[in-house]
């Protein structure tokens, strides 16, 4: 095999492995001017990124008044925010509310434990 085809096949192997990694995401579903959205963009969004459930997850943001109509849901998005761990555009789980930094970790957790290929280590957040 050629040094480009070689080249070509790894580069095509490297993005196939990042894409169905990327198939898993938490879709916060939010709004202008909702206090618990701020309140989670305060305490949770700015590390959120760099935590295990956000690298097995990655956070994508969209407007309640936004939502894709190609997304399988399991019911109707009522409150925000709302936090749907999404597959391939297919729900999975769903928080509803903000219920605050330590109860949002745990709930998060045990949405990701239910899901199977998503392995996290768990992290100690006490402060």
């Amino acid at each position: 095999m050629s040094r480009v085809a070689a080249l070509c096949l790894g580069l095509f192997m490297a993005f196939q492995s990042g894409a169905a990694a990327a198939a898993l995401e938490l879709v916060m579903v939010e709004q202008t001017g909702c206090p618990w959205c701020a309140r989670w963009n305060d305490e949770i969004g700015p590390i959120y990124s760099k935590t295990e459930e956000g690298e097995a997850a990655p956070l994508r943001r969209i407007d309640i008044g936004e939502l894709p109509g190609g997304m399988d849901l399991d019911g109707k998005v009522v409150f925000t925010p709302t936090f749907l761990l999404v597959e391939d555009g297919r729900e999975l789980g769903r928080i509803e509310g903000y219920p605050g930094e330590d109860f949002f970790w745990g709930l998060l957790a045990r949405l990701l434990g239910e899901t199977p290929g998503a392995t996290l280590v768990p992290q100690d957040r006490s402060r």
